[in-house]
């Protein structure tokens, strides 16, 4: 099944040239089908970007699925023209009172900050805790897994001596769980972060399961309350050039930036990147949307609770 997008959403041309079937909302509601209705809180600085990356992952599914753009009345972005905000994306106040089978919260550029400094923390917050009843199944991204497991579990965060740039190798810890459904013993994930979670910590509660993790860059998938919750601390929606784009960004701005690791072919920079984390982004997806929104949403959405 086709993607229901918002009418004109850039991401539909640029995703119809890679031959991803996705259609417009006027197209769909003459459908008469009860699609899977998934909300995103995009944080990141680039919107488009990132709205594309997101959307080309949950195409790859039998599913029709209707996506929602969420964003934060007390934070503008510097990097998004403002009409395309208005156009596409709805203020949390405006959506509290709906419900929606899936939502994904993706990183921020303030991990570096406490997360009470954060300026939009409380609004975050209040959505956050909505989230546990009004969706049926959250992913949480990089900054926001981070902000997640602090709001919910007291999960602090570290920062790291030099940035976790790259791709790396990761295994899967509780390999029946249908999250990992058709993945390989070993898999591959971009990271780019300068803060940490810790397995002690994590460890300690209860309540909390690491389901995967790498000996390299750490923990980087923890499960909560039965699937309805997953915290995720690397970038498996990253395109191939992502990496690529920042790093060349910090080196023209003269940041201390290493090169990726396990990234360009022979580790050239010149050289394109080397793309192993397809494959398992693209199961990641399907397998969330399949087995922990799908077959756990009730048919009326305004039972979720």
């Amino acid at each position: 099944m086709p993607l229901n997008l918002p009418d004109k959403l850039p991401a539909i041309e640029l995703l119809k040239q890679e031959n991803i079937f996705v259609i417009d909302h006027s197209r769909a509601t003459r459908q008469d089908i009860r699609p899977l209705r998934i909300v995103i809180l995009n944080l990141m600085p680039l919107k488009i970007t990132t709205e594309t990356d997101l959307v080309r992952l949950l195409s790859n599914t039998p599913l029709q699925i209707e996506i929602s753009f969420m964003k934060l009345r007390s934070h503008t972005p510097k990097n998004t023209p403002v009409e395309h905000m208005k156009a596409f994306y709805k203020d949390f106040e405006l959506m509290r009172e709906e419900r929606f089978d899936g939502m994904i919260v993706t990183g921020a550029p303030v991990e570096q900050m406490p997360f009470e400094e954060v300026s939009y923390w409380p609004e975050v917050s209040s959505i956050f805790d909505w989230a546990r009843t009004h969706v049926t199944s959250t992913l949480y991204i990089c900054w926001a897994a981070q902000a997640g497991l602090y709001r919910f579990y007291g999960i602090p965060k570290y920062d790291l001596p030099e940035k976790m740039f790259g791709i790396f190798e990761h295994r899967v810890n509780r390999p029946l769980l249908p999250i990992f459904r058709g993945f390989d013993d070993v898999f591959y994930v971009p990271h780019s972060r300068h803060t940490e979670v810790r397995r002690a910590d994590i460890e300690r509660c209860p309540e909390l399961d690491i389901i995967s993790e790498s000996d390299e860059s750490g923990v980087y998938m923890v499960m909560a309350r039965g699937g309805r919750e997953f915290f995720i601390t690397g970038h498996s929606e990253y395109s191939p050039y992502t990496l690529d784009g920042e790093y060349k960004r910090d080196l023209a701005k003269g940041l201390p930036i290493k090169m990726p690791k396990n990234y360009y072919r022979g580790d050239d920079p010149s050289q394109p990147p080397l793309v192993r984390w397809r494959a398992h982004a693209n199961l990641l997806f399907s397998n969330w949307l399949n087995y922990y929104v799908y077959q756990e949403t009730p048919y009326d959405i305004n039972e979720i609770r």
